[in-house]
């Protein structure tokens, strides 16, 4: 399924802001903070991958910048913020993160999006597209305490109560009450939503 150009546009603001921006802050690779891991391109983290998903999704990469890259893999919090020193002489091309993300990892996501929320490839353009950023950026999982809001958006998907998600993603602002980033993403994802009702 192909996800709406206004939904990438979304994924790009929040992961890399643009190209401009890319190349000068994220080009090399980082350490968002707190679980994540070493991350490259748009939002690639290596403390989720392993060396073989590296080799499958970035195969336009040297092989001795796979290399290098493999040994972060796996590697998340204080262990990805120690090892990101020896991996800042990397610089991976706005090009090569687009191609990847275009080619790989977005489809994956299209998936679990898919997978998680049963009907989801019925709805609007915009909606469907809403509905793989908050993927993009949580996860596809919908159990447990901080997934309530999720389960709740797939069970009124499956109700066909489409005027309430909205209100779900807003909620989900309660699990960062200090992050701005997030809370901004979930208010622009509700936006989107209601962009897709109208």
């Amino acid at each position: 399924m192909n996800v709406c150009q206004e939904a990438l546009d979304l994924i790009i603001l929040f992961e890399v802001t643009s190209q401009a921006v890319y190349e000068k802050k994220y080009a090399r690779p980082t350490w968002p903070g707190g679980d994540s891991g070493v991350t490259i391109g748009i939002g690639f983290d290596l403390g989720y991958e392993t060396g073989e998903g590296l080799d499958r999704d970035w195969p336009m990469l040297p092989k001795d910048i796979r290399s290098r890259l493999k040994t972060v893999t796996g590697l998340t919090g204080a262990k990805a913020q120690a090892a990101l020193p020896t991996l800042r002489d990397i610089a991976i091309p706005w090009a090569a993160a687009g191609e990847s993300f275009r080619t790989a990892t977005l489809p994956r996501y299209v998936d679990q999006t898919v997978g998680a929320f049963p009907g989801c490839e019925t709805l609007p353009a915009l909606c469907f597209g809403t509905l793989v950023s908050l993927v993009y950026n949580r996860g596809a999982s919908v159990k447990g305490d901080r997934r309530v809001e999720m389960a709740a958006i797939r069970d009124l998907i499956r109700a066909g109560t489409l005027t309430e998600v909205p209100d779900q993603f807003r909620k989900m602002k309660r699990l960062w009450p200090t992050v701005e980033g997030l809370r901004d993403r979930r208010e622009k994802e509700a936006c989107l939503w209601e962009g897709g009702l109208r």
